[in-house]
């Protein structure tokens, strides 16, 4: 099948090259993210490849939809930036990768909870300037402490175990208890209680109209004085201007974030020669108690062979008229 994939970077085209030698679909790689002018980058294919911030609104689909695209491969678990209805009123099938590596995300979790917590960061910086005071550096044990965790299936239940394994008590939310987090003693509470009980609280749930700014300002007053904040699952899942506020009165004591609501013109790109024109993110960018990586929570080898793969496979099941169990 000819394939157009979007917003590929030297890596994507690294491991779907490695993986398409078992499928020989005719890829075509595209820098350009896609949106409904971009959409014209596709002509001749039959499917399309996208990632998280690709624009595949109503305008868009109808722009692939009127090349004769029949296929959108999302190389991503979530697909909040889809306009899933459209599709199907166009004819256009949908596939994502709905589990690439749940241990990828939920170590680079546990990464920003010990530095955020250790002040690894600032450390790192200090020595290199020969600066070796301790002020200002003290942490706390993680053992015995309460981690809250918001979602807790693939991503959230690693999250659980490998927290456990540090000796903190584990609570989580989640319409659907998993039993695998059961299994080890996790205890699902409703949310007011995983709010106020929580020292560290992670996010691990999808972005949908019902969870969007889930950490707002009523929920962060919920919430122990001093708590951390970890989200790496989708931006709009906390008010940022709120989590600012908090952040100002010490509520919220550190913030570790993956996901910016307003990544779109940011993420994945270097812009380090620019100035930075979106004012609520440089605002967070200045405070000492925040931890911000740019949309990297997934970057693994294992996490990249896993998606390449993946992603081949359903369009290849969609080419031969097979059930393919990522449709959505």
């Amino acid at each position: 099948m000819k394939v157009s994939i979007f917003s590929t970077k030297s890596y994507d085209r690294q491991f779907f090259t490695a993986a398409n030698a078992k499928y020989q679909h005719e890829m075509t790689f595209l820098e350009s993210r896609l949106d409904h002018q971009t959409a014209l980058l596709a002509k001749g294919a039959i499917a399309v490849c996208v990632f998280v911030n690709d624009e595949v609104d109503k305008k868009t689909i109808e722009a692939l939809a009127s090349q004769n695209v029949s296929l959108i491969a999302l190389r991503s678990a979530g697909y909040n930036h889809v306009d899933v209805q459209a599709a199907k009123n166009m004819g256009i099938k949908l596939v994502r990768v709905p589990a690439y590596s749940p241990h990828a995300v939920a170590e680079h979790t546990v990464g920003l909870i010990l530095t955020l917590n250790r002040k690894l960061h600032r450390a790192y910086n200090r020595v290199r300037e020969g600066n070796f005071s301790l002020e200002g550096l003290l942490g706390f044990d993680l053992h015995g402490r309460t981690i809250g965790i918001i979602g807790s299936g693939r991503i959230g239940a690693v999250v659980a175990k490998i927290m456990t394994g540090f000796g903190c008590k584990v609570i989580a939310y989640d319409l659907y208890h998993n039993p695998q987090c059961e299994a080890i003693s996790v205890r699902y509470v409703d949310m007011p209680q995983l709010l106020s009980q929580s020292d560290i609280i992670s996010i691990h749930c999808p972005l949908t109209s019902e969870t969007y700014h889930l950490v707002d300002k009523k929920a962060i007053a919920q919430m122990k004085p001093h708590v951390m904040l970890i989200n790496t699952s989708r931006g709009a899942l906390i008010d940022t201007n709120a989590v600012i506020t908090a952040l100002k009165s010490s509520q919220i004591g550190a913030l570790g974030l993956d996901v910016y609501e307003q990544e779109l013109e940011l993420f994945f790109e270097d812009r380090s020669d620019r100035i930075l024109q979106d004012d609520t993110f440089a605002r967070l960018m200045t405070f000492p108690n925040v931890m911000i990586t740019g949309h990297q929570a997934f970057f693994t080898e294992d996490a990249m062979q896993a998606i390449a793969e993946v992603t081949l496979a359903n369009i290849t099941q969609i080419e031969q008229g097979q059930i393919c169990e990522n449709e959505i």
